[in-house]
């Protein structure tokens, strides 16, 4: 059994925020769990190529952007999945962080940060 308190994992800063990393690969459950701040007013070209995603929001709000310019209003109590490897702007709204929940199959190493960049999506 695993027991881990938000004050004793591994803080990442991924790029527009905080990555709080409670399940990794070493912990081999095979999925990782994070407890993501998205800092307020930041816009994010992601892709994750090698993992699929799954985010719960619990504060906060924004969006997530399809690359064809959809838009996903994300508030608390919605959840999106990046169940094809997705290309997808993060934003969150201006006025406030945007906190998610969020699970990665398979595990994330735990030290991996986004490279971002306006002209393309940063990926790991």
């Amino acid at each position: 059994m695993l027991i881990r308190d938000l004050a004793d994992v591994k803080t990442v800063e991924w790029g527009n925020g905080l990555s709080r990393r409670f399940l990794v690969e070493s912990d081999g459950l095979g999925y990782s769990l994070t407890d993501t701040v998205v800092n307020a007013g930041t816009k994010s070209r992601l892709e994750y190529r090698n993992h699929l995603e799954a985010c719960y929001c619990i504060a906060g709000s924004g969006e997530v952007i399809d690359m064809d310019g959809t838009s996903h209003p994300i508030t608390p109590g919605r959840l999106y999945a990046l169940d094809e490897h997705d290309a997808h702007y993060l934003v969150a709204s201006p006025e406030e962080d945007l906190r998610l929940v969020c699970v990665f199959s398979p595990a994330l190493r735990g030290d991996e940060v986004h490279q971002l960049d306006a002209h393309s999506s940063s990926a790991y």
